[in-house]
């Protein structure tokens, strides 16, 4: 369920292929051996889910090996031996910029080798890259770039790669104003590789300190998707009642899969959107009513008729289909 990776390397091997004269491909194809796995896991992307078939966290499974796709990146390691690793995301996309009411659009990290965090070559050079590469791309997000949690997991490959000598650098997409598929998050990231393979080409960013990247904000709390505050539900065969709901995003990289995660008096709830629903009312679909047993449930798809009155020939004024809302 995290795909914009997968389509910005997609964008890139198309510039490859497709502009052979272009500076940029004609510095890489003398300096640079670049190889890519575009999608580890095919399994968790068909499903939309985020473990592979096993229900395994392939990124959780590098100490171990225990999934053919953990073994797989691991062996594709020991057969090109890489100097540097790009290490390629989808992070909550209700992911807050620190303290503030700042989404964050692309986090980075560098991660540490051990949990010490052992100043070694490696860990010098993605440092330095890192930082170098997070300055390029900030005023294309300005204000919306954070640095991720550095805290060393023996499990994951990120942070194992870093210990076995690969200069690792962590990018993860998150969300952007009005762009739910991140067709522009999509752009950001074909910039940040560009940036990044000139960078390591010509030995650019090593000049550079990684003070930028330390002084960046860190991913903070993470908010709810959509609040429908104050309208009153109409369910056939219960009573009516006027009750907010919360509703999320269950996938990361995409927001067709979503789901109620709250009912009830949300007053302090805190969402990237906000319906004032008070005075109105909320008919549920037929479909999602039925799918949820006809009632309504914690899990149930969201998808809304928000109405003048309780009688469901009234006039529309909004529409919720998962998290997307549509004003009439």
């Amino acid at each position: 369920d995290e795909p914009t990776a997968t389509r910005a390397l997609a964008d890139l091997f198309h510039f490859i292929s497709t502009q052979p004269d272009d500076p940029h491909v004609k510095l890489w194809r003398e300096k640079l051996s670049i190889h890519a796995i575009p999608m580890l896991n095919p399994d968790g992307a068909e499903l939309d889910q985020r473990r592979d078939a096993f229900g395994v966290d392939v990124n959780r499974d590098a100490r171990n090996l225990r999934t053919p796709e953990g073994r797989a990146l691991k062996a594709a390691r020991e057969k090109y031996r890489p100097i540097y690793g790009f290490n390629l995301h989808d992070q909550n996309p209700r992911t807050r910029v620190d303290r503030s009411d700042r989404l964050a659009a692309i986090a980075l990290l560098a991660p540490p080798p051990d949990a010490r965090g052992t100043m070694t070559p490696g860990y010098d050079r993605a440092l330095r890259l890192t930082s170098y590469l997070g300055q390029r791309i900030e005023p294309m997000i300005r204000g919306h770039l954070t640095r991720y949690d550095d805290t060393f997991n023996p499990r994951a490959f990120g942070d194992l790669m870093e210990s076995w000598g690969v200069a690792t650098m962590l990018i993860e997409a998150g969300t952007w104003h009005n762009d739910p598929a991140k067709f522009y998050l999509r752009k950001v990231e074909f910039v940040a590789l560009v940036t990044a393979l000139d960078a390591i080409a010509t030995g650019e960013h090593m000049s550079h300190s990684a003070d930028f990247y330390h002084a960046l904000p860190e991913n903070g709390r993470i908010i709810n998707g959509l609040l429908i505050r104050g309208g009153t539900v109409v369910v056939p065969g219960l009573q009516s009642a006027r009750i907010d709901i919360a509703i999320n995003e269950k996938s990361v990289g995409s927001s067709n899969t979503t789901e109620i995660v709250d009912i009830g008096d949300l007053d302090e709830l805190v969402a990237r959107d906000t319906i004032d629903a008070t005075g109105l009312f909320l008919h549920p679909e037929p479909a999602a009513l039925k799918d949820a047993g006809g009632i309504l449930k914690i899990g149930m798809y969201p998808s809304f008729v928000i109405r003048r009155t309780a009688d469901p020939a009234s006039a529309i004024v909004w529409r919720v289909d998962g998290i997307q809302r549509f004003r009439y």
